[in-house]
């Protein structure tokens, strides 16, 4: 009986540390969730960091990263990034990453506006300078006021790190100041340069936060790590803030529909007409695009358009080129608009030329429709030739394929025999109109 209690004991002795460890462990580490952002700051990407911090809160999560690599974007849409990172509950660790990522001009404001900001090695932060919002230099007194807002704005971000990283932060702004990571961290404009999100994680740990619910201490270090992906809408809505790709959507949107005007009674070109021609619609509502530029680009498919309707050999097409080419610069490439936002030249021009090339064989096989004879109907007859099969002096009969057709003569034409060669000149009812083949009129 003693045996059997000491047996009891000893068993429930190794097996109650096994079973309350894992407990512990799970209550000691909650998950971080990681998204990764790449490119010009876009409101679909806004919705990919707002669905992320929703999915943290319902899984209680340590603290969200967000991996950051930007030239930045439009102001206004950096102002709802920061209301977002800062009303969260959730800790937002901005990470500008991997190496050789940049947070540039509205990046830098978001970098700050995170409850801890770290940056992968070989990185760089800053250059704020705020533009207009269609890419121009903003006169004296409005560029005066935008960045007194913004440096106000990032002076509020960074009064918790020092003197002098506000300093930096508003040289940001004023010149367009730009800094490496290491040298972010010396003046203590971020908290950490980790080489990857595990050593982001370990630097975390222990760290200090304060969030819309107070201050709390970071607990990282065993933390599960779950990557949030963009979904399919977000990652297409992302893509069409690509000029490339909205001018590239635009063209074939214009060429679908006018084909499907062109030939109406399909409705393939016209339903990828119309779809092309809303994606581009959404992406120049999200560009900083130069809208006079519109008009050169109807301009230039009217010329192509009629260049088919009254044919000018092709002058028209060349002019709808040039139209082409100067609309889309003008619409995407204006003066001060950021080069990552600027449509490729080689590109434009190319598939200006390609455009051109199509309205080229289209207008050909419209020049070769009105010069070809007519194939069916009495007026198919008109120049033919047939063999006479009786006199014609002025009516008989002639033979024009294996067809028996009543004839007459020509006026001023003399009696033709039986079996003359014939060429029909005109169709009257069921009459050819004759005349003997190889004599003058």
């Amino acid at each position: 009986m003693i045996k059997r209690f000491i047996l009891i004991v000893w068993f429930f002795a190794i097996m109650l540390p096994l079973s309350t460890a894992p407990v512990s462990a799970q209550e000691a580490s909650r998950p971080v969730l990681v998204l990764t952002a790449e490119g010009a700051i876009t409101p679909s990407m806004l919705g990919y960091l707002e669905r992320g911090l929703t999915s943290a809160e319902l899984q209680g999560a340590e603290a969200l990263i967000f991996i950051l690599d930007t030239p930045g974007g439009s102001v206004d849409l950096m102002n709802e990034f920061v209301q977002v990172i800062r009303n969260s509950s959730i800790p937002v660790v901005v990470y500008v990453a991997p190496q050789g990522a940049i947070a540039g001009s509205a990046g830098t404001v978001i970098t700050l506006a995170g409850h801890a900001a770290a940056m992968a090695p070989e990185t760089a932060i800053g250059a704020a300078s705020p533009v207009g919002a269609e890419g121009q230099d903003l006169g004296e007194t409005i560029e005066a006021k935008e960045k007194n807002i913004i440096k106000a704005l990032v002076r509020s971000l960074a009064e918790e790190r020092g003197e002098e990283a506000i300093q930096i932060a508003e040289e940001t702004i004023e010149s367009a100041y730009a800094l490496t990571a290491k040298e972010a961290l010396e003046i203590g404009l971020i908290d950490f340069i980790a080489n990857d999100v595990t050593d982001l994680l370990e630097q975390l740990d222990g760290f200090q936060v304060s969030t819309i619910d107070g201050t709390a201490i970071l607990e990282t270090r065993n933390s599960q790590v779950i990557p949030v992906e963009p979904t399919f809408i977000e990652t297409l809505l992302g893509v069409l803030t690509n000029p490339n790709i909205v001018f590239l959507l635009l063209t074939v949107g214009v060429q679908a529909i006018l084909i499907e005007l062109s030939s109406p009674g399909g409705w393939i070109a016209g339903f990828i007409g119309a779809v092309s021609l809303a994606l581009a619609a959404y992406g120049l509502g999200v560009l900083p695009v130069n809208w006079f530029g519109l008009i050169f680009l109807v301009i230039a498919f009217v010329l192509f358009v009629l260049d088919i309707k009254a044919p000018t050999h092709g002058a028209l097409t060349a002019a709808g080129v040039a139209s082409l080419i100067v609309g889309s610069l003008v619409l995407f490439n204006s003066p001060g608009t950021p080069s990552f936002l600027r449509v490729s030249v080689p590109l434009v021009v190319g598939v200006s030329l390609a455009t051109a090339g199509i309205f080229f064989v289209i207008l050909t096989i419209a020049l070769r429709a009105q010069k070809a004879p007519i194939l069916t109907g009495q007026e198919s007859f008109v120049g033919r030739t047939g063999t006479a099969r009786t006199k014609i002096a002025p009516f008989g009969t002639v033979q024009m394929g294996s067809e028996l057709w009543s004839a007459e003569l020509a006026e001023g034409e003399n009696t033709i025999p039986e079996g003359a060669s014939v060429e029909v000149l005109e169709v009257k009812g069921v009459r050819a109109i004759v005349r003997r083949r190889g004599e003058i009129e």
